[in-house]
């Protein structure tokens, strides 16, 4: 389909082939013309520092992480046939790269250009719907539609985006084979190839949609220490209520110390060289629901002298969509009845996705 066609491109370091291709040399060797790269926040390479500015190197990169410029302008897609998305996806809605998808795929449709999902697993599995719907403004955290873990692929997103959308504009989803909804990461059998400077592994990609909740809080959810969102303390916390609310069915949780320094991809952690108590973590079982394990840790947390929300709560809020989880929380809401607010927006959106998913 796309063979001598003009082709723009949003990839990064880890879009790559089984043996390691790099998507654009793939799709130039079989005879498309890819003549303009845009990049998503941590640029092409995916390794810049979380929120920093991405500027394209050449001409003919196009940054989809400036200030003002979160989406493909007319001009970024003259002349080009088609659109091409080959991103992976964490599964969550504040994973930014989904709302890029959903930024260009609408841009796409109103220039007229077609636009193409390569698509690839959801690390979390397909089975996964949890959280909160957004109710808040739409930021690049909150664009995709349904709860904050959504269950989808990015084919199946943007086969939904497309049917609510005007105009429709013309999408193709070229589906992977051998993907199955109870599938994790380690069931397809495939070396993760780092898709952000902090999510290292396909444990940390287990985990983070519970253990970046921290983010919006004076806790540290291990970023500077080579292990983001796999260890989580402060140097105020007390470890044994972070036990005791980890201790949940297929999670390993175990003491640990830890001191945060800056690295390239991570300049700015929290607690900069200081010693931080708390714990590690492991996803040993199937189907562990890692959102509600980290809402027990940030409750756990909450209920610790020294805590704080950051920007007075306005940071998780925007994080999650919504100021609910946060008010719960303050409430002294446990996880398992937030979880039980949220049952009926999870379930309206399991109907409503039904009719795009791609695999069973």
């Amino acid at each position: 389909m796309l063979k001598g066609k003009r082709v723009g491109l949003i990839a990064n370091g880890a879009s790559v082939t089984s043996d390691g291709t790099p998507s654009a040399a793939a799709l130039r060797a079989q005879g498309v013309r890819v003549v303009r790269l845009f990049a998503a926040e941590h640029g092409l390479s995916g390794r810049l520092a979380r929120g920093e500015r991405v500027r394209g190197p050449r001409a003919d990169v196009v940054s989809l992480y400036e200030p003002g410029h979160r989406k493909p302008t007319r001009a970024d897609l003259r002349g080009l046939d088609a659109l091409v998305y080959d991103m992976q996806d964490a599964g969550v809605r504040f994973w930014t790269y989904i709302s890029t998808m959903i930024y260009a795929q609408r841009a796409a449709a109103a220039a007229g250009v077609t636009f193409v999902v390569l698509d690839r697993p959801n690390p979390l599995g397909g089975d996964l719907v949890a959280g909160p719907v957004a109710d808040l403004p739409d930021t690049i955290l909150s664009v995709a539609p349904g709860p904050l873990l959504h269950g989808l692929t990015t084919g199946e997103m943007a086969r939904l985006v497309q049917a609510r959308s005007r105009p429709r504009g013309r999408l193709v989803v070229v589906p992977m084979e051998g993907w199955r909804r109870d599938m994790t990461w380690d069931d397809t059998g495939r070396r993760w190839v780092t898709p952000s400077p902090s999510l290292r592994s396909a444990q940390a990609a287990l985990l983070y949609p519970g253990i970046a909740l921290l983010e919006g809080t004076n806790a540290s959810d291990g970023r500077g220490t080579g292990r983001a969102f796999r260890k989580l303390g402060a140097p105020w916390a007390r470890v044994r209520p972070l036990l005791k609310a980890a201790d949940v069915p297929g999670v390993e949780a175990v003491r640990s110390s830890f001191t945060p320094h800056p690295t390239p991809t991570g300049p700015h952690p929290k607690f900069n060289g200081r010693r931080c108590r708390g714990i590690a973590l492991e996803v040993t079982g199937d189907g562990v629901d890692t959102f509600e394990l980290g809402l027990r840790l940030l409750r756990a947390l909450r209920s610790q002298r020294g805590f704080e929300w950051l920007l007075g709560g306005a940071s998780i809020d925007t994080l999650v969509g919504t100021r609910r989880v946060r008010q719960a929380l303050d409430r002294g809401a446990s996880a398992a009845a937030i979880i039980a607010s949220q049952r009926s927006g999870v379930a309206a959106w399991r109907r409503t996705r039904a009719p795009f998913l791609l695999y069973d």
